[in-house]
């Protein structure tokens, strides 16, 4: 079993009608705490610097109202990065703007951005946090309220990452079940952990929008107000009464008008005014979650408001580009610096921090602005995981500076040890094996062989000292000069190079030796220029490579008796392949059939499938007359590697999709458009699963391709990993406003139903189909408008109607996932395990040091082992080695930390204060975790 999600729990009618309270009755005299506010969309219709322009212009209006009257008061939206924004454009208002923080009539954080909770990893979540609440300190105190006003649904373990950063508040709007009749609620995480949430009923963060607005009629709109609210408040507690919307400010003379209204009320007995900030509110509310309706698990629920889910799956190359730039930082520039770099690479990541916090703002990485939003999203992003790979190479080019140029240095972003697959360019061009330090031997197997004939040219004798010009230092054309030889009786000058030479060369010697052999001057007559490499070759060859840790390896000439465990053979004839774990056959149609030795099968994988999708960027859209494409016209299969580590075959397969959605006629036209979708099937040696690279060169526009996989088994529902958890969902989502509630859903590194795990390089929209017999995940959905007026799977707009081209992902589009057929339940099959060797390839560098140079010894980091038990962070803080584990496994369980030199350890809360210290016993720790539990360690080295 995983976590629970209400989706499982509450009915699931496709619209059931969303209990809304009866009226009790108001007290003698509503008191309405009014929090004037904006929600501010960083970047979305506009782009960033175009909605900036409106942020300086409305805070130069509130600024000066709030530090003239002290009656004023100002909610920021919860996210700190507005005042970042707005003090770039206005330094000169920090001072104003940090006293007024510190009186607590102006109120930032706790988030650095209101951030999309399910495109980003858990560990952005606590970054972000970490930083909003640092940042809203800075200026003075950070509010310490969970707001959350306007995500498109909420992950499961929200609830635990606010209380343990100290947060006791929630305050939220989307995806609360019809279930919830109360403005509080106790939202539940999977390990237990509640928070007191505040539902945002009737209108959400804009429920008193307006109330101010016009002077002459405050008392009618707040008496509105009164009366939509209280319902939702039996206890008579004083109403809390958003004053605001998007982008917009309080009216002016906000206190006055408060003053004269509630003057007039006192003696009518009419609704009561009191402005408050959000945090000045929540402080006077209790904690205790006691006596309140439990909630459990993730938010999705369409019954009191849209989740606009087709976020999930449009500009699908940002939710990649996303993933990649999250593991450059998470789990390879930052753990590895932190255990092998000795210098300092903090400002780098915190760069690349500052970027991927920014990104997944609920506007931004969901991919739902214009296209100049995307475009600069992508190009943040594509910072984000450049700083990463950036740091990634000075760990390593420091690490491979001892390793023979000759050799290689493999480092492992795990904490486990792995024998893994790497692909190595090697000198020679006859069989080869590695070894190590250690003695190890490893197979190897010939992928390629790399030109060696790098140019041929006849070139007149007087331009020859413009070849010689090519030449820097000891490079030619990108590798090093490691022999010449001039011929005169054959007009011959031969350079010979290689990826590294210890020969010493001068390009003098070479122009002397053609001058003295006539061959330079004015009618030489012509020479031939040859430019040779030494032999090399790409192999493949399985390392093993302790946790965290590195080893080096070089090859040495002929092949080795020592073979792999569980060796992978293709029959390119019979289109399978096998490696003792998993057998995988090639069917006429393009589609696999998965064998395991206990028998579980799965038959029709991979099979493609186009539908049209008359949506927009927030909801998918079926058309009435939809044309569904799966069938390929032509098939072509191709056996390109045949093993022992690697086999694959090539699939192609031809289809004519519809070019475009015809929406006059609520349909798909008739033009197609020919397209081949490529299919890279590889099967490595140890493996239990098969990897997938789907391609193709999309030239169509409106429509969603699906990747399907049928199940070994139907299934009532699917476990699903995101965020710190692994979310149990069922095949129906809980209906009840203006949206149709597709149960389509998001998933990270797996999603696993009915004996068939599918292993994910990035979060991906998945839907469990056919009476629960088939998993189908969605590998693109094009559409042309930010939000359409008209639409038939949604009541309202969600937004402007924005043309977006580029939102149609015009060109190739290249998705890799895995396969993994299982017995019984998930959490007992390694699905964990497979995920992270699928999603974290071992890292390799090319070595620096002269042939002579011995391998250096292999170097182990943290270890980490326990069921369930999955890392997400290790970082270097203040002198001490910052470790997060997160047990995603529904039994309690044991963790164990070691790490070479261990000597003191402690457990510590989500913003890293050490707290109860652990026994350290032979360089290891040893912690019991519950259920769910995300847990941070401080291990002291020394």
């Amino acid at each position: 079993m995983g976590t629970t999600s209400e989706d499982r729990t509450t009915a699931p009618a496709a619209r059931p009608a969303a209990h809304t309270p009866a009226a009790t009755g108001p007290p003698d005299a509503d008191e309405l705490v009014v929090v004037p506010h904006t929600h501010w969309d960083r970047e979305w219709y506009l782009p960033f610097q175009r909605f900036r322009l409106q942020l300086v212009g409305l805070l130069d209006q509130v600024l000066p109202r709030l530090a003239a009257d002290p009656r004023q008061r100002f909610t920021l939206d919860g996210q700190a990065v507005a005042v970042d924004d707005y003090l770039q454009v206005r330094p000169e208002a920090r001072e104003q703007l940090t006293s007024l923080v510190a009186a607590g009539r102006l109120a930032v954080g706790p988030w650095q951005i209101l951030l999309d909770e399910f495109l980003c990893s858990g560990e952005n979540i606590v970054r972000n946090l970490e930083w909003g609440l640092r940042r809203g300190d800075g200026f003075g105190g950070a509010m310490r309220v969970g707001y959350l006003p306007d995500m498109f649904g909420h992950c499961a373990q929200m609830p635990q990452i606010l209380r343990l950063a100290g947060v006791d508040h929630a305050c939220l709007w989307r995806g609360v079940p019809a279930a919830v009749d109360a403005h509080a609620f106790a939202w539940t995480a999977p390990d237990g952990t509640a928070v007191r949430t505040e539902y945002l009923a009737a209108g959400g963060y804009g429920n008193a929008a307006g109330l101010l607005d016009d002077p002459a009629r405050v008392a009618e709109r707040a008496a509105a107000v009164a009366a939509r609210l209280r319902p939702w408040r039996p206890d008579g507690s004083p109403i809390l009464a958003l004053y605001g919307s998007d982008h917009t400010a309080p009216a002016a003379g906000l206190a006055d008008l408060v003053e004269r209204h509630n003057a007039t009320a006192a003696e009518a007995g009419g609704v009561r005014l009191r402005l408050a900030t959000l945090g000045e509110y929540f402080a006077a509310q209790p904690t205790a979650t006691e006596g309140l309706r439990v909630v459990e698990g993730e938010l999705r629920s369409h019954a009191r408001a849209n989740i606009l889910p087709g976020v999930l799956s449009v500009r699908a190359p940002l939710k990649q580009a996303m993933a990649r730039a999250e593991r450059a930082v998470e789990r390879y520039g930052e753990p590895l610096a932190a255990l092998w770099f000795d210098g300092d690479a903090q400002r780098f990541l915190d760069m690349a921090w500052h970027r991927l916090i920014e990104v997944s703002c609920h506007d931004s990485v969901t991919g739902c602005g214009c296209d100049e939003t995307a475009a600069q999203v992508a190009a943040r992003t594509a910072e984000a995981e450049q700083l990463g790979l950036a740091v990634s190479d000075m760990t390593g080019d420091r690490l491979a500076a001892a390793v023979p140029h000759d050799g290689h240095l493999v480092l492992n972003p795990t904490p486990a040890a792995r024998t893994a697959l790497v692909e190595l360019d090697v000198a020679g061009e006859g069989p080869v094996h590695l070894v190590s330090a250690e003695g190890a031997v490893r197979p190897t197997q010939h992928l390629a062989a790399a030109a060696t004939l790098l140019a041929d040219d006849l070139v007149p004798g007087h331009r020859l000292p413009t070849v010689l010009a090519r030449v820097h230092g000891v490079e030619l054309y990108g590798q090093e000069i490691t022999a010449w030889r001039v011929e005169p009786e054959h007009r011959l000058l031969h350079f010979t190079v290689a990826r590294r030479t210890e020969s010493p060369f001068d390009v003098r010697e070479v122009a002397e030796a053609l001058a003295a052999a006539g061959a330079t001057g004015e009618g030489a007559g012509d020479w031939r220029v040859v430019i040779e490499a030494e032999p090399r070759q790409r192999v493949a060859a399985l390392v093993t490579v302790p946790p965290l840790g590195h080893v080096a390896v070089r090859p040495a000439a002929g092949g080795t008796d020592v073979g792999a465990a569980h060796p992978v053979l293709a029959d390119g004839a019979a289109r399978t392949m096998a490696n003792g774990l998993l057998e995988v056959a090639v069917a006429q149609d393009g589609t696999l059939t998965l064998r395991t030795p206990d028998k579980t099968v799965l038959s029709g994988v991979g099979r493609i499938v186009d539908g049209g999708d008359l949506g927009d960027t927030y909801n998918y859209a079926p058309p009435r007359h939809d044309v569904l494409v799966g069938r390929p016209e032509r098939v072509a299969v191709r056996c390109v590697a045949d093993g022992p580590l690697v086999a694959a075959f090539e699939v192609e397969r031809a289809y004519a999709w519809p070019a475009a959605g015809d929406f006059a006629g609520d349909g798909r036209t008739a033009e197609r458009e020919p397209t081949t979708v490529t299919c890279r099937v590889e099967l490595r040696a140890g493996e239990r699963f098969v990897r997938v690279a789907v391609s193709f060169d999309n030239r169509c526009e409106d429509h969603r391709v699906r990747l399907h996989v049928p199940l070994a088994r139907r299934a009532a529902h699917s476990h699903a990993e995101g965020q710190f958890a692994v979310v149990e969902r069922g095949l129906c989502a809980e209906g009840g406003f203006g949206e149709e509630p597709l149960p389509t859903f998001p998933a990270s590194a797996f999603v696993a139903a009915g004996g068939a795990a599918v292993l994910l390089e990035h979060v991906t929209e998945y839907e469990v189909v056919a009476d629960g017999g088939e998993l189908a995940l969605t590998l693109l959905r094009s559409t042309g408008q930010i939000s359409r007026n008209r639409h038939a799977h949604r009541d309202e707009p969600a937004g402007p109607q924005v043309p977006t081209p580029a939102a149609q992902c015009p060109g190739r589009r290249t998705v890799e996932l895995a396969v993994l057929p299982y017995a019984g339940d998930w959490q007992e099959a390694g699905v964990h395990e497979a995920a992270e060797v699928f999603r974290l390839p071992l890292l390799v560098r090319s070595g620096s040091a002269a042939t002579a140079a011995q391998l250096p010894a292999a170097g182990t980091g943290l270890r980490l082992t326990g069921a369930g038990v999955v890392l997400s962070s290790v970082r270097e803080r203040e002198g001490v080695l910052e470790v997060r584990v997160c047990a995603q496994t529904p039994s309690p369980t044991t963790a164990t930390l070691g790490l070479p030199g261990l000597r003191r350890a402690h457990r510590c809360d989500l913003l890293g204060a050490a707290g109860e210290a652990l026994a350290v016993e032979g360089e290891a720790v040893v912690v019991g975790l519950r259920p769910w539990e995300i847990a941070t360690f401080r291990l002291g080295r020394g």
